[in-house]
């Protein structure tokens, strides 16, 4: 893309670039008026573009080096340098500190605010040269909370709740006027969960105490354990903030949490279960910025990649991912429904419910008037280019699913199955007549999710005879296979976030006929495999032999028996 030709104003240049449209900047301009907030916050918040794209549109017009702070891990010698008062006061976050040269690097929603740059200053008594660079609103709010030790406001407003004694520095923490300490409780745990990445909350009750756990990295972790006696004021908070009934504690119940923590808008489903001590909660963390992947960051290498790609671009027939649940299938599915946005498609979802929204989709929730089979019945009539069903699951659903692949219709939808190949007796035990499979499945998507070995910590270790066997490498060939170990900046677990492993299999004719014939899946396996298909095992030995993960890990989520 060319340059623009002088210095334009942040909407022009967004639309100089092509990143939003010119009836997107009227509508940012109008909202602008209402609430007088910046430009930038307003294309964010109607979800026009997201925090890194503005951020880097801001650093070219600004002429200002940027940082992302999501790969950013800010220094304890820098942060104890500005009080957090100062820091959130001014949008700004100190990363870096060089002692022999006095220079502070400090994250700066605006690095041209001169009188924050000046108060810091004149508070270090000018022993340091500040260097702004510039970051994203939302980050250095996130990042405020996150390291100056937000985890103190729960110790303080516990305390409160024991001895009735208000802890004025856990109000400041969590930015709010004074309001009932179980209130403040929920509203901290909860940013408190978002902050250490987890995924799902699980507030488990007890005979005596009540047990707080968050799933992160796709593995549960116990955090605290509280008296028995906050749980039933808790249990009635977390209702009526998720509209629940509560004065009903003998049925499940369901229910949705949409709160703004730290600068940014997150949603919780919430899923309340009746047990014999009490009920138990369960809060899945819903992170738009977290849930939408680009397809090239998914880590697939490239043979993979441009397979997926070829599979994407057929108009019409139906793509399945499988995995168990928690395996980051409904991840892929909207990385893929985002490379093929665009105003020339017409997309169409139904999902049980909506997790995350997407621009220029038409997505709809599964409701008691509403269920997969008769969803895509209505959807049809929607003139669709492509539909994704969130879950085949029973016979009506995948008919449907397969009728509107026959009918010149992109589908794309999940599976519950361990493999690729086990997609098709599942599918003839749901009900799906074998002549129909046959020429309408593009391909099968198989996925697991693996943590990532912690970068800073993980150690190398002589590989064994029976290592070599499992991952297939000759005697004689030098190999280092890492471990975990723990550190600080991994929260002492050795693993820093996951990546996906997967195998992809891609439906032609010889297959198609097999299927027809219902031929067994190990004989579909077995001339797949002829074909260049690599299963999942072998992909996941592949991130261990790279050295991103460990066999300890990956014999966790893959079975790998059949390589003994």
């Amino acid at each position: 893309m060319s340059q623009p030709p002088r210095k334009l104003p942040l909407g022009e240049l967004l639309v100089f670039k092509g990143i939003i449209s010119q009836d997107q900047l009227r509508i940012a301009l109008t909202e602008q008026k209402k609430t007088g907030a910046p430009l930038g916050k307003e294309f964010v918040r109607l979800g026009f573009v997201s925090d890194a794209i503005l951020r880097e549109a801001l650093s070219e017009n600004l002429g200002q080096e940027s940082v992302d702070l999501s790969k950013t891990i800010p220094t304890g010698a820098a942060i104890a340098l500005v009080p957090k008062d100062v820091a959130k006061r001014n949008l700004m976050l100190p990363i870096a500190v060089d002692i022999e040269g006095r220079k502070l690097s400090v994250a700066m929603a605006n690095p041209n605010n001169l009188v924050a740059l000046d108060q810091v200053r004149a508070l270090l008594r000018n022993a340091y040269d500040i260097e702004p660079v510039l970051a994203g609103e939302a980050d250095i709010i996130r990042c405020i909370d996150q390291y100056y030790g937000f985890e103190l406001s729960i110790d303080g407003i516990l305390h409160e709740i024991e001895t009735g004694q208000i802890d004025y520095g856990s109000l400041s923490n969590i930015d709010v006027e004074y309001s009932q300490p179980v209130v403040r409780l929920i509203d901290a745990l909860l940013a408190d969960a978002v902050h250490r990445g987890a995924s799902d909350v699980h507030f488990e009750p007890e005979p005596q105490f009540v047990r707080i756990r968050y799933r992160i990295d796709g593995v549960l972790r116990q955090i605290r354990s509280l008296h028995k006696t906050y749980w039933p004021a808790m249990v009635v908070r977390l209702k009526v903030m998720s509209t629940m009934n509560i004065a009903e504690t003998r049925a499940p119940q369901d229910g949705r949490i949409s709160l703004n923590v730290s600068g940014r808008p997150l949603d919780f489903r919430v899923a309340a279960q009746p047990t014999v001590y009490g009920e138990n909660v369960v809060l899945r963390i819903l992170d738009k910025q977290k849930g939408l992947v680009a397809l090239e960051n998914l880590g697939l290498p490239d043979d993979n990649l441009n397979l997926l790609k070829l599979m994407i671009a057929r108009p019409e027939g139906i793509i399945l991912v499988t995995g168990p649940t928690g395996s980051g299938k409904t991840t892929t599915l909207y990385s893929i429904l985002s490379h093929v946005n665009s105003e020339g498609v017409n997309i169409m979802t139904l999902e049980d419910p909506v997790e995350y929204p997407l621009p220029m989709i038409r997505q709809t929730s599964v409701t008691d008037k509403i269920d997969f089979g008769s969803g895509i019945r209505s959807m049809m009539r929607q003139d669709p280019d492509i539909i994704l069903v969130g879950e085949i699951r029973d016979k009506d659903t995948a008919e449907m699913a397969f009728r509107a692949a026959m009918t010149g219709h992109q589908v794309y939808s999940t599976l519950h199955t361990n493999s690729a190949v086990g997609a098709v007796p599942r599918l003839l035990d749901i009900g799906v007549l074998p002549d129909i499979m046959a020429g309408n499945i593009i391909g099968i998507v198989a996925q697991r999710l693996v943590r990532k070995l912690c970068p800073h910590c993980k150690r190398g270790a002589p590989v064994d005879p029976f290592e070599r066997h499992i991952l297939g490498i000759e005697p004689g060939v030098e190999l280092t296979l890492y471990q975990a170990q723990g550190c600080e900046r991994c929260d002492h677990q050795g693993y820093k976030g996951r990546l996906s492993v997967l195998e992809i299999l891609k439906l032609d004719a010889e297959l198609d006929e097999m299927i027809a014939r219902r031929t067994t899946a190990r004989e579909i396996r077995s001339a797949a495999l002829r074909k260049g298909f690599r299963p999942l095992a072998e992909d996941a030995i592949r991130r261990v032999i790279e050295g991103v993960t460990s066999l300890d890990e990956i014999s966790r989520v893959v079975d790998l028996t059949d390589r003994i």
